[in-house]
């Protein structure tokens, strides 16, 4: 099985308390390039209790079926006020993962 480690990006708003460790929210995920399952997932929020969440509200998604349900899953299920963050930065490991398989095809 051939795995990736791919990370995305976004801006924190302000006051939060990753804010004083992080300027941005950073969601990386271990994931199955075959088929795009994410297998792992982590992110930089402050609390333990709040990564966890994220990586198994987001666990077992392939992103070859597009992100239409993880963010739906996010929208829905995480009401923190990093969750716009959240959402910008797993965009951004969704094209992340684009480039990548872009790449892969044009090797």
């Amino acid at each position: 099985m051939q795995t990736a480690f791919i990370a995305g990006h976004a801006k924190l708003p302000s006051g939060m308390a990753a804010q004083n460790i992080y300027d941005t929210l950073t969601i990386t995920a271990e994931i199955e390039m075959k088929y795009g399952v994410i297998l792992d997932v982590s992110c930089t929020l402050a609390t333990e209790h709040g990564r966890q969440f994220i990586s198994h509200l987001l666990r077992g998604y392939s992103l070859n079926d597009g992100i239409e349900e993880p963010l739906k899953q996010l929208q829905e299920f995480y009401l923190g006020k990093a969750s716009n963050a959240l959402i910008s930065a797993f965009k951004d490991l969704y094209r992340q993962y684009h480039l990548i398989l872009k790449t892969k095809q044009g090797e």
